[in-house]
């Protein structure tokens, strides 16, 4: 028992630490989706009922005389499972403005998570406390990695059926059997699919997570313009110097591989590049139809390079992000 109480008291440690983050940075963590989720569904409540408006004063009635459960009596197994589609996909809709919202968060939480300790002089209670500086960097690189995503993920879970409902229950007013139209749709398959996606995500954000966090730790001043001028100056030096002949540098490669991987790895659905080098937004799947953001798919990409370089990168800039916070001294 004594042995693992080292371990134990780490992970308790770090609970708390990331308990702390959540606390200090709820509103990009919580309200910001929440809030994203909520316009989501409002704009979609407001485009419903201008479109029955619409309909009614220039005497368009979609479904009537029950026209829209007739057509879907008729179909067969095929055009049902397309369907289910179009239902998943009004689910996975409520996810893309929260997913570049998280991205947003996730960005600026980074770049600000160890210079505002350093410039409101919080650190040095928190390097008064028994807690390691290793500890306190993992904990905003799980708070930014994990617990962002999961958090975004689940209110987008709660908005995409929400949406699912609003669609039905509209729908229902046209004559289609509202228990008919939502056996369709398969929740638990888009709700695994975006969990899924979160490992994932942690690696492939690690290395942009790293490189934000380091600026975060390393700059005295204006940490933003450190982490996006640096970079940015480098690939338009390399292009410079390849317009004017004098090095042959791979430009092309730069930018993408260094200043787009290294800024905006943290917005979710860049490791869809991994395999293909462009993204990709529907997915066959074993000829059931279509499925959005299929989970094999966002798994391959554990399979390339390009990924675990990213996290070897990210773990070496983590590495030097948690050694600046340690000598730091801005006094």
């Amino acid at each position: 028992m004594k042995t693992l109480a080292p371990k134990s008291s780490s992970l308790t440690n770090m609970y708390w630490l990331v308990k702390r983050e959540f606390w200090e940075n709820r509103g990009g963590f919580l309200w910001a989706p929440v809030i994203t989720g909520g316009v989501f569904l409002l704009l979609n409540l407001m485009g419903i009922i201008t479109a029955e408006v619409l309909g009614a004063r220039h005497g368009i009635h979609f479904g009537a005389s029950g026209e829209l459960s007739n057509v879907m009596s008729r179909m067969d197994a095929g055009d049902m499972s397309k369907v289910g589609m179009v239902l998943d996909v009004a689910m996975y809709s409520s996810m893309a403005l929260i997913t570049v919202v998280l991205g947003f968060v996730v960005f600026f939480y980074c770049l600000g998570a160890l210079y505002d300790d350093r410039r409101d002089r919080s650190i040095l209670f928190w390097k008064s406390l028994p807690i390691s500086d290793t500890g306190t960097v993992l904990s905003k690189v799980l708070s930014a990695t994990v617990l962002a995503p999961a958090i975004a993920v689940v209110v987008g879970l709660v908005a995409g059926m929400a949406q699912l409902l609003m669609v039905a229950i509209t729908l229902s007013f046209h004559g289609v059997n509202v228990w008919q139209l939502l056996m369709q749709a398969h929740p638990f398959r888009v709700m695994g699919n975006l969990l899924g996606y979160i490992p994932v995500y942690v690696l492939w954000a690690l290395p942009s997570a790293g490189w934000l966090l380091l600026c975060s730790a390393w700059a005295r001043s204006k940490p933003f313009l450190w982490a996006v001028a640096l970079p940015v100056a480098t690939g338009l030096l390399i292009t410079w110097f390849g317009i004017m002949g004098l090095f042959n540098l791979p430009s092309t490669w730069f930018w993408k591989e260094i200043v787009l991987r290294g800024l905006f790895s943290v917005f979710p659905g860049g490791s869809f590049t991994a395999n293909t080098g462009s993204g990709h937004a529907l997915v066959i799947n074993d000829g059931n139809g279509l499925d959005v953001m299929n989970l094999g798919q966002s798994w391959a990409a554990m399979t390339t390079a390009n990924l675990w370089i990213g996290v070897a990168v990210g773990i070496g800039l983590i590495a030097a992000a948690i050694w600046f916070r340690r000598w730091r001294d801005d006094s």
